[in-house]
């Protein structure tokens, strides 16, 4: 097998990042893993520099900025769900009514809606989530040297990129980026876009080697 166990570390480090900074505000042990970490921290370059982080506590810069933002851009202007994107009628699709729920059990992933700032499983955070999940799940495979899982795990990846992420998340993160009033939703948004493009490419070419 090509892969290796750091490039599936690293994938599920990013998933759970991206998918935390969109599921529900950041706390002060989110902010401190970012400012802990150089290497996470690098990934912020413009929240790295932001003048408000140097000025005010974490506390501060939570309370007025960042929730601030994260309402404006998850709960208010934009719309984070994938079937608003992809219906013609707009509408959110929530709860089991979901397609995605289908898919969600048979892979006995869990969605706790009323635990995140979620009113639908197709939410941007929880998809990203999911994708955490399966890189988990292929981490395992891997250790255990099991090729028949590895290329399994691929396969729904590859397939949930390709027919849900990246058919609807592209343009709400453009969108996140441009309506953005801080550094770190801004470089989050551009961290998530160019993170499940290339993970994608990255996932069809070790399918490629697999084949």
């Amino acid at each position: 097998m090509n892969i290796t166990k750091q490039e599936i570390d690293n994938r599920i480090a990013l998933y759970a990042l991206i998918s935390r900074l969109m599921m529900t505000e950041v706390d002060s042990e989110f902010l401190k893993s970012i400012e802990e970490s150089a290497e996470i921290l690098n990934l912020f370059p413009n929240y790295k520099d932001w003048e408000k982080r140097k000025e005010f506590s974490n506390t501060i810069l939570k309370e007025r900025y960042l929730d601030v933002d994260f309402t404006n851009l998850f709960l208010m202007h934009l719309v984070p769900y994938e079937t608003f994107y992809t219906r013609d009628d707009q509408m959110i699709e929530s709860g089991g009514d979901n397609p995605l729920m289908n898919l969600y059990d048979a892979l006995a992933f869990r969605v706790e809606l009323n635990e995140a700032r979620v009113i639908s499983p197709d939410h941007i955070g929880v998809e990203l989530e999911f994708m955490y999940m399966l890189c988990d799940a292929l981490r395992k495979a891997f250790e255990a040297d099991d090729k028949g899982g590895v290329e399994e795990l691929l396969l729904v990846q590859q397939g949930f990129l390709r027919d849900h992420l990246l058919n609807w998340a592209p343009l709400f993160l453009i969108n996140m980026k441009k309506e953005s009033r801080t550094a770190l939703y801004h470089d989050g948004a551009e961290l998530a876009l160019e993170f499940i493009l290339s993970d994608y490419e990255y996932v069809c070419e070790q399918l490629k080697a697999l084949a």
